[in-house]
């Protein structure tokens, strides 16, 4: 097992009371990072790793201007940088036909999936390129690559976050930063189990395999690998 040491970095997590980013945000706290995550509910205010009473937790609605612009400039005032960025923030919207789908759907897909993660890189990558460094991690979804049929919406959102990656990981290759998205398949939360229940939950992808993955991305040994879509899919 790789073991990772990320004392000496600053860590953003955007969506980091889900399941996922609340995961990311006790492994990255766990190991040594300095740890900032974004949440929007309040009522999951509290919701923190064990161990966590350096974590700073701060509101923002990533899907607007203004609020990841004072969000990065926050960080920026405590902290001088932000060396490694995971975006957990998302949506998923199924089960409609193209023809049933409203405008409103669409565009809110859109938005969770591809706005949020415009913004929040727009606002980040100054940082890290006044550094030298950078680590950018997205959460995008296999269906980006293999649509599963009445989940149009969701399915294109998530193919723009992987183009999206690809085409920032060029523009910043060659100033040491790493542009990285992650496809998990169906990933095993309670949320999904309880829209699923009848589904086989072996199946899905376990948290901390993902979080695995995103860690590896995060770390040094990962500097070669940019502008890649990495599948996360059920155990074998």
């Amino acid at each position: 097992m790789i073991k990772y040491d990320f004392s000496d970095k600053v860590v953003l997590i955007t969506g980091s009371t889900g399941a996922v980013g609340s995961q990311l945000l006790d492994f990255f706290t766990s190991h040594g990072a300095t740890t900032i995550g974004t949440y929007l509910d309040e009522k999951k205010r509290n919701i923190t790793p064990s161990g966590s009473e350096g974590v700073d937790l701060i509101r923002c609605n990533t899907t607007i201007d203004s609020d990841v612009s004072s969000l990065v400039s926050a960080i920026s005032r405590k902290h001088g940088r932000i060396d490694i960025l995971v975006n957990t923030v998302g949506g998923y919207l199924g089960g409609k036909s193209v023809v049933l789908l409203e405008e409103e759907e669409w565009n809110k897909m859109f938005s969770l999936n591809l706005v949020s993660a415009f913004l929040i890189t727009k606002y980040v990558v100054p940082l890290m390129l006044q550094s030298g460094y950078g680590r950018i991690v997205h959460i995008s979804s296999y269906t980006g690559i293999s649509a599963q049929g009445f989940d149009s919406a969701y399915a294109s959102s998530k193919a723009g976050l992987i183009r999206f990656v690809e085409s920032i990981s060029k523009e910043v290759k060659d100033h040491n930063l790493t542009v990285n998205c992650v496809l998990p398949s169906i990933i095993d939360t309670q949320s999904n189990r309880k829209m699923m229940p009848d589904a086989n939950f072996k199946q899905w992808v376990k948290i901390d395999a993902l979080v695995t993955v995103i860690a590896f991305l995060c770390s040094d040994g990962s500097r070669a690998i940019t502008g890649s879509a990495v599948p996360v899919l059920k155990p074998t």
